[in-house]
Formats: structure tokens, sequence, C-alpha cells
């Protein structure tokens, strides 16, 4: 019976003829003992049982791994070299190989487990971490004695926040190991705090393309260089992160790098000159053990070897320079005591646990015990396969067992490189370890020692100033919080101040909202004062109106309608007064909507004053008969009236005005809400018509006699209201804010002194002061003084 391993080269690729890597040579070397151990331990693993192996080196390489699986499969011994290609074709039936050890990379383990999958030969990685290999679907036959990248990226993630790092960055390499290591870290990341400032993934051999390398290397420095990561974490194989490193070295990067498992332990990385220039590592590692007796195995059986295979390897090896070669058949043999200081300490140690693995399953399904085996070895690889998976037991202190997806319960050992300043030599050392119930184990103390605030761009912010990300980078800035939010502190995020407050000019706190509107603020107290005067205008023009009813001028401006004219618009005064305070129901009712019908009450006696002036010139007799059919005032004003009322009832039944709170930026106004805006814009429209069909009218007159220039003076306050309505009806339509109510009570007082000054004033002022032409006959001379200018006869008597 036949345990096959497939190894390869973990620091070069594609293994040259003149390479050759120690590590990867003893660990070739460990599975034959431990396979020598299950044969010939007293007492016997396997009585009556030998297992056999046969070794073959992939180079690291995806074909020639497929190559060499395809020769197990077929039990065939005509090994094939790294430089020698050969044509396989493989008949999968049931052979003497019953499991396969290896390999170390994860790609091309993917490639292996493929086609051991095909014959159920279980295939133990040692190495490979890949989480795409727990796929079970995928990869029935795929075990491990290492943890999987999944449980890696959690103990990662773990030591991160352990560290309180706030900004990591992720480089990967595009194969099975760098890229799904990298996408799981990045997952598990995503349900902490922890930001991850950039992910570069390299090509998975870049170190191979001396063309582009210089390319990616620059690029990935640069990156680094502008980052505000914390720690640098690498996924890829040893001989790619040796070049970063070596940039690393060159450009002084001196950042904290957290290696995986892949190269955490690498001599030739941590011996490089200068490494202490790049910075600080921390790395995991699978828990490392010695292989016991192993390196009293390589002592006793590698000096003065007479096994072919040791003697051709070993006059290959130089401990000072493993790249070297020995001279071609020098039998110059080295210490083999040197070699011992190259044994590592986890993939020796897991190879050695793959082999007993399968020695376990072996011993299992024989159902062997010490003296002998009860069934016969006769037995094919699937039934080898799941007995292995169930095993349970312990070696040398370490319990392994698999669960479903055929990886071990095993932790993770946390290394750090140490750099000795006076020797300059970096010795890497254990510093903690990690295990998925207990997580993170470190020194107490070790958190505030490593101290990366160098990178972290998280700062302090002004009052009034929030950390706000940009863009996808970890690096957050201070923004300023916008209007209505507020900030005390330390960069708290922007929390809103509500309807009622607003947020001071430094956005640092909360500031109570003045009510508008207020009796005392000063454009308030200017309006009050000409709606006081207007009203006491108003009540003396009644008065002194009153006094001189009977005389001519009082007759010109209406006689009796001019007092319905005068208290009008003493109403239009007295209901400005609605609007300056806060508003309740009765105010808005009587604001604007009353406000238009007093007025158009106001505009309908001009009016009719206007008919009748032209009635009592009108000479011809066309003309006269129809106007004079309209020269009825009360009729005439209520029906102007009356149908100012009718556009207001429905409007307030339907829509009635009601008082609305409207809070602002800085202020919070109480105003009437604007649903009946469309009848209040119909109300004011139609008091709009009659004050142009009243200027029209007015500007008609002006070619009649008139002492008192009356037509002149309602054209002028005619005129002057629809200027009026043009321009602050549209001002108020659109406005909003405290100055609404103000630019509707503007207008009301705007327009009601246009007919106290420019028509009711003069009129006024003839009374008091020019008594000469109050009366009849200055009328009836000024009525004759026109016609003789004119050359009319006139008829006096």
């Amino acid at each position: 019976m036949k345990l096959q391993t497939i190894s390869d080269n973990a620091n070069y690729p594609i293994l040259l003829p003149t390479s050759f890597s120690i590590q990867t040579f003893l660990n070739s070397q460990v599975m034959i003992y431990a396979i020598r151990e299950l044969n010939q331990r007293t007492p016997r693993v396997l009585p009556n049982i030998t297992i056999g192996y046969d070794i073959y080196d992939t180079c690291g390489d995806v074909s020639l791994a497929i190559r060499a699986t395809l020769q197990l499969l077929q039990s065939q011994t005509d090994h094939q070299n790294c430089s020698r290609p050969a044509n396989t074709h493989a008949s999968f039936r049931e052979t003497q190989l019953k499991a396969v050890i290896g390999d170390s990379s994860s790609e091309v383990s993917v490639a292996v487990a493929r086609i051991t999958a095909l014959s159920s030969v279980a295939q133990i990685s040692y190495a490979s971490t890949s989480e795409r290999l727990s796929n079970k679907m995928k990869f029935p036959t795929f075990l491990r004695t290492i943890s999987s990248d999944e449980n890696q990226a959690k103990a990662i993630a773990d030591l991160v926040m352990k560290l309180n790092w706030t900004a990591v960055a992720i480089v990967g390499s595009d194969d099975a190991y760098g890229r799904y290591s990298s996408e799981r870290l990045e997952k598990t990341f995503k349900d902490t705090e922890i930001c991850i400032d950039f992910i570069n993934i390299l090509p998975s051999y870049f170190s191979q393309n001396k063309s582009e390398t210089h390319k990616w290397l620059t690029d990935l420095v640069s990156s680094i260089n502008s980052s505000v990561a914390e720690a640098i974490i690498i996924f890829t194989k040893s001989s790619n992160v040796k070049l970063v490193i070596e940039a690393a070295i060159k450009g002084r990067l001196n950042r904290t790098w957290i290696a995986s498992d892949s190269w955490s332990t690498s001599k030739d990385i941590s011996s490089m000159q200068d490494i202490e220039l790049a910075g600080k590592v921390f790395g995991f590692i699978s828990k490392k053990n010695d292989v016991p007796g192993f390196k009293n195995y390589v002592i006793s059986n590698f000096k003065n070897t007479t096994n072919a295979f040791l003697d051709h390897y070993l006059t290959r090896i130089n401990c000072s320079h493993e790249s070297k070669i020995r001279p071609e058949g020098s039998k110059q043999w080295l210490d083999p005591s040197c070699l011992t200081k190259h044994i590592d300490r986890d993939y020796s140690y897991n190879t050695y646990l793959a082999v007993r693995v399968i020695g376990e399953g072996l011993r299992r399904l024989l159902k062997c015990d010490n003296q002998q085996c009860e069934r016969t070895p006769n037995f094919t690889a699937l039934e080898l396969l799941m007995e292995i998976k169930k095993v349970n037991f312990t070696v040398n202190n370490t319990h392994i067992h698999f669960d479903s997806k055929g990886d071990p319960s095993l932790g993770y050992d946390i290394v750090y490189w140490s750099t000795n300043i006076s020797t300059r030599k970096t010795h890497i050392e254990t510093i903690g370890a990690y295990f998925s119930k207990d997580g993170v184990k470190i020194p107490e103390g070790l958190e505030s020692n490593v101290n990366v605030s160098v990178y972290n761009c998280s700062k302090k912010c002004d009052p009034g100033q929030q950390l706000q990300e940009q863009g996808k980078r970890c690096c957050k800035i201070c923004v300023q919080c916008a209007e209505g939010d507020f900030s005390p502190k330390d960069g708290e995020e922007c929390k809103s101040c509500g309807e009622e407050k607003y947020s001071s000019p430094q956005k640092d706190t909360c500031l109570d909202k003045p009510v508008y509107p207020i009796w005392l603020d000063p454009f308030n107290i200017i309006l009050c004062c000409f709606q006081s005067l207007g009203i006491i205008v108003t009540v003396v023009f009644i008065i002194v109106f009153t006094i001189y009813r009977n005389t001519p001028v009082v007759k010109a401006v209406g006689g009796n309608l001019c007092f319905l004219e005068l208290f009008s618009l003493l109403a239009c005064f007295c209901l400005t007064f609605n609007l300056n305070g806060r508003p309740t129901k009765a105010s808005c009712t009587l604001g604007l909507p009353v406000f238009g019908i007093a007025f158009c009450l106001c505009i309908s006696c001009i009016l009719v004053n206007l008919l009748q002036i032209v009635v009592g010139f009108s000479f011809s007799l066309n003309t006269g008969t129809w106007i004079k059919k309209l020269n009825k005032p009360v009729a005439v004003v209520s029906i102007l009236s009356g149908i100012q009322f009718a556009l207001f009832v429905p409007g307030f039944y339907y829509f009635p005005l009601t008082p609305q709170k409207l809070p602002l930026a800085e202020i919070i106004v109480y105003q009437c809400n604007t649903d009946s805006i469309v009848f209040i814009g119909l109300m004011l429209g139609y008091n709009t018509l009659l004050a142009l069909i009243g200027f029209l009218l007015a500007i008609k007159g002006k070619e009649l006699p008139d002492l008192y220039n009356n037509a002149l003076s309602v054209a002028v306050s005619m005129l002057l209201h629809l200027l009026i309505c043009i321009i602050f009806i549209p001002i108020y339509m659109n406005l909003i804010g405290k100055y609404k109510r103000a630019t509707a009570i503007v207008t009301m007082l705007a327009s009601s002194y246009s007919i106290v000054c420019f028509h009711l004033a003069p009129k006024f002022y003839i009374m008091l002061f020019r008594q000469e032409i109050n009366n009849e006959r200055a009328i009836t001379e000024n009525i004759r003084m026109h016609y003789v200018q004119r050359g009319l006869a006139v008829v006096t008597s």
C-alpha cells in the first residue's frame, strides 16, 4: 500500500535547476520520518502492514501538479523532474494509491483536489489555507491539518480590534489563496468598525514578470504612502512578499505589517538586510510544535548516510546560502546540526500530523490493535477517506479532528519580528495565540506599546463640525454642520435642532427661534404708526365732511355716499391691525377677506360718483339714455359690493383661513394658511378691475367742467392702487417668512392712503382753506368759463 506526497518549493514558483529550498526538502523528510515511525515503532500501530510512499515535486506549478497527480493515480514510478515534461493520460481505476499529502500552495491544491476527487482519494494538505477548499460540494476529498483562512481572517480582525486600530489595507495575490483570503477578510471587517483604506490584488506570480514588477511595486508603494492604514495585511506567497518588503525597505515605509501564515515565519524575508526599515511585523501561523524525535533523526541519519536519495540532495545543500549548489559529486558533507536550524515548527509539524491522521484512519478501518488487524488490507480509497473524516485523537498534546468542511480545530500562534539593534538580526518570537472560542490572547500592555497613531487621520474637530468620510477612503475630514444642525464637540455627528430652534452661527448649539409677528418688532411699530395715523386722519375727515355736508364740495364727491366711502376706509385702516399680532381664527377671517369687501365698497362709491359727474355733463341723447339708467347710486354700490361678497362666502366656507405655524430657518412664523389663496386672488383681482374702470372713467371725466378736479384726483388714486396691486400682490403671493404679513399690511395701507391723500385730502383742504370756491356761484362761474373757452353758448340763470 502506498502513501503519496505532493510537495512544492514554497520560495520558487517554477523550480529552476539551480534552485533548492532546504525547508521544502526537510518537509519531505518529515513525511518519510513519520511513515518510518508508523512502520517501525513498537508497539506497531498497523501490525503486519507497511506503508510505502512516492514523492513528487510540483515546483509550485499547477500544470506540473496535475501531471504528477495523474501519475500517482496510475501508480507509475516514472518520476519526472521540473525541467522534463511528459505526456500522461490517467485511467481512473482503483490503484495502490490510498491517500495524498500536499500541496502547500492553495492554488495547486485546488487543481489536485479536482483530480483526486474522481477516484475518491483522500488529500490532506499541511499548508493550503484557502477557504475555497472548504467547499465539500466541489472538493469532497480534501482535508487539511492547518486552519482555513476563514479562521485566520477572524484572528486578524480580532488582533486589529485588540490593538485599537481603525484602518487597514489589504494586499493579496490573484490566486486561490490571495484573492479568497482577501475577500474573506473584507467580509469579516464589514461586521466591525474597522475601515479598509484600500485593497490591492497583485498578479499571482508578479515576481516573475520583471518588466511589470517595477510598475506594480511603484503603484503599491504609492498607495501605501498615501494611505492612512495603521496596518498592511498581506496574503500572498513569500516570493511575492519578498519583493514587496524590498520595496518597503528601499522606500523606508516604516509601517506596521500583518503577515499571513504563508510568510509569517519566513527566514528568507526576516533575514533581509535593513528589514527594520520596512517597519514592524506581526504574523499568524498555525499552532507550532516540534516533531517528536525528528532533530535526532536528522543528526543520526544524515551524517555519513548511504541513502542514495539523501546523497543526491545533501550534496546540494549549503546552510549559509541555500540557493547555491555544491560542486557536482562533492563529498564535503555539511554538519547535520546546521541543517536542524532550518527545521520549522509549523509546516513540518502539520506534515507529521497528516501522516498520523492517515495512520489513525487506517487503524480504524482495519480494526487494528497492538497485536493484529482484524481486516485484511483490501479496501478502497473511499473507505479510507470515510474513516479519516471521523478521526478524533491526540498527537503530542495536539487534539485533532475534522469538521464537516474538512478543517481541523487548531488555533494560531501570533508572532512578532523583533530586531536586535546591536546585531541587527531579526528574531521571530511568539507573543500570543488565537483560538476561535477565546479570541486573541496577547500580553497585557502590548496595546499601549504599539503606537501607530501617526497614520490615524481621525482628528479633533472644532465645535460645530463632524467627522465625515471622503469617498471610499478611511480618512475622515471635518465638515461644518448644515443649517439647523449642531455638533457640540469632538467631531460628533451633527444633530438636528428641531423645528423650534435654530443652530448658532458656529453650529455648536441650538437657540430658540424668535416668533413672528411680534408687536415690538421695529418694522411692526412703524406700521402701527401708519395704521393709527390713517384711522385718525379718516376720523378727522369724517368730522369735517359732516360739518360741511351741505356744501358743494361734499356733494361733488358723492354727497352722502362720501360718508360710506369714509367709513369703508376707516374699516380698512382698522382691519390692518388684525395682521400685526399672532394670528387667530378671527383675525385670519377678518384680515384680507373683509378688507377686500370694505375696499370694494370704497371703490364702488368712487365709481358711482364718477357716473354722476359723467351723467351730469352728458348732453348726448344716445349716451345719456343708457348712462342715466346706471345713475342709481345705491343700486350700483349694492351690485358691485354684492359681487365681491359672493366671492367671499364660498371661499370662507370651503377654504376658511386658519392660523398656521411655519417653522423657518431662524424664526417661527405664525400666519394664516394659504389654502384659499385662489379666492383671495379673485377678490383682490376684482378690486383691481373696479379700479381700472374707475381710472378709465376718470380719464374721460377730465374733459368735463370740474371746479374741484374730482376726476383728476380719482384718476391719480386709482392709478396708484393699480400700481400697488401690480407690485405688491405678486410679492405677497410668493413671499415666505416674517415679512409676508407685513407686505399685506403695506399693500392695504398704501391702497387706503392713495384714496385718502389724492381723492379726499384735496376736498378737505378746500373745505378748510379755500372756502371761497366752496359755493354754487363759484361752480356756476367755472362751468360758464369752461364752455366759453370752447366757443359754446352758455345759458345761465
